[in-house]
């Protein structure tokens, strides 16, 4: 009898599995909007499907999600353990894929008090992303013609933003930008092989026995990116600890600096340097490895340069699409600086329609359409269906953000919808996760994104190449990239420095 109460309380499953290959046989991508229509047909918040060998949960409501991470956070705080992420995680040891415990905790206190604090937020990251969106507004801006006059150029638009993301995050991590023709090159390298193979099927997780037979060279090309990867990560690591060997502690014992502007000089490190730092003052401890280092490193250029970037273009893409939204920004900018400087961080929170830009673009095209996978680690109930033990959670973001039960002309771009205090607690911002595994780096996120998108309003003129407007159908992958970059014309305004 119990057994069949349990059959009848498991959520709703298409019936067309398949032995062996369960459910895989009827997705598509963008794997999102295909879960999207199957959470529609079958009318079900929660459908359970399997995916070769593993039960998903894909969670299509709110209510349900956030029944997921608050009532049952626990439950659904480890991640899944598939075998593509051990080679690229460092043995499941990073903040994105170790499963809750002890280290996972640790690293997420860190992250909070010592990587993405407000302090660091203040010191470390506001010079360096005020000169990187200089760099851009210079490099988008530039190219008048022989007369010294500048007319609208077509810019490659993508290029540009994925420039600034990779070299922000990089000089936040480990103080260098990416260029150059030897440790530039690898490291582009590193980043666009990495972002390659995420955004490939990777059916060898969900089908091991596919991994023995090749899987089409995948296998072979993570081995070969976790080999190079490691190696470069390693020697960026040995250049901070020689760095901060020469001329970080020496010089502060020589100046014998008091408490106060050794730790104001602390702050103003990479996050590498503090984690060198916390290394040498707790020896020995699991938590501040070199691996655990390179661990983060990777993190921030995953979690902090394709998502950045996207997230931009696909503002930028709406504001060439709606110019009243993006006249209406200029106007709130240009009341705030009057026009005799460029924009910079410090001004982000007088700007509240520029942040409503942001959380729109994030509504409707959230960074991570399906949130990172969780897993449950216990049975539990969600919307009243039984989850077993082990089940795989999708969290369906794309679907819900566009849910018309939650949102007035839900598929319609309106950033005054923020304006209102009762939009912003609707789960907007689930693109950056929800519960404790929720992305500590949010903060750091929204600042580079404010300062990029407000200095590209105020300072050029932009237009679309053609009549049309910009198409925005989706690509596929973790992230969700447009199909096709962005291209736009631009000129200067004024303001170009």
């Amino acid at each position: 009898m119990s057994a069949q109460l349990d059959l009848l309380q498991r959520p709703p499953s298409p019936p067309r599995g398949l032995p062996i290959v369960g459910h895989l046989h009827l997705l598509s991508l963008p794997l999102h909007r295909c879960l999207s229509r199957l959470a529609s047909l079958h009318n079900a918040p929660v459908l359970l499907l399997r995916l070769g060998s593993r039960p998903a949960a894909v969670i299509s409501s709110h209510a349900a999600a956030e029944e997921c991470f608050t009532k049952h956070d626990l439950t659904f705080a480890n991640r899944p353990s598939l075998p593509s992420s051990k080679r690229l995680s460092y043995n499941f040891t990073t903040l994105v894929a170790a499963p809750y415990g002890p280290h996972w905790r640790n690293l997420r206190r860190i992250a909070a008090e010592e990587l993405f604090s407000f302090s660091r937020l203040n010191s470390a990251s506001s010079f360096v992303f005020n000169e990187e969106v200089r760099r851009l507004i210079r490099r988008l801006g530039s190219g008048g013609d022989a007369a010294g006059l500048f007319r609208n150029k077509q810019v490659d638009v993508r290029a540009a933003l994925e420039e600034l993301a990779l070299n922000a995050v990089m000089r936040l991590t480990v103080g260098r930008r990416c260029e150059g023709e030897g440790e530039g090159r690898r490291l582009r390298w590193v980043v666009k092989e990495g972002f390659e193979l995420a955004r490939e099927s990777g059916v060898g997780d969900l089908l091991p026995f596919l991994r023995w037979v090749g899987n089409g060279g995948r296998e072979r090309r993570m081995v070969r990116l976790e080999k190079e990867a490691d190696q470069l990560f390693q020697m960026l690591v040995e250049e901070r600890r020689r760095r901060d060997d020469t001329l970080g502690r020496s010089r502060l014992k020589e100046e014998d600096v008091g408490e106060e502007e050794e730790d104001s000089q602390r702050r103003k490190g990479t996050i590498v340097d503090r984690m060198l730092e916390l290394q040498v003052i707790s020896p020995g401890s699991a938590s501040y490895t070199d691996d655990v280092i390179k661990g983060l490193i990777l993190t921030m250029i995953a979690a902090g340069t394709d998502t950045t970037a996207e997230t931009l273009e696909w503002a930028m893409s709406l504001l060439l699409n709606h110019p009243q939204a993006l006249e209406k920004a200029r106007s709130e900018i240009e009341a705030q600086v009057n026009g005799q400087r460029l924009i910079d961080d410090s001004d982000l929170g007088n700007l509240p329609y520029l942040q409503c830009i942001l959380r729109e673009t994030l509504r409707l095209y959230p960074v991570a359409p399906l949130l990172l996978p969780h897993e449950s680690s216990g049975d539990c109930t969600v919307a009243g269906f039984h989850i077993p033990r082990g089940t795989m959670l999708l969290v369906n973001a794309y679907h819900i953000q566009r849910d018309l039960a939650l949102w007035e002309e839900a598929a319609s771009f309106k950033p005054e919808r923020f304006m209102e205090t009762a939009a912003v607690g609707r789960g907007s911002m689930m693109a950056f996760g929800m519960g404790r595994r929720r992305c500590p780096g949010e903060g750091v996120a929204m600042r580079l994104m404010g300062l990029a998108l407000g200095a590209m309003v105020q300072c050029l003129e932009w237009r679309r190449v053609g009549p049309e407007e910009v198409d925005m159908e989706e690509g596929a992958g973790m992230t969700m990239p447009k199909a096709t970059p962005l291209e736009a014309l631009c000129m200067p305004r004024g303001i170009l420095l």
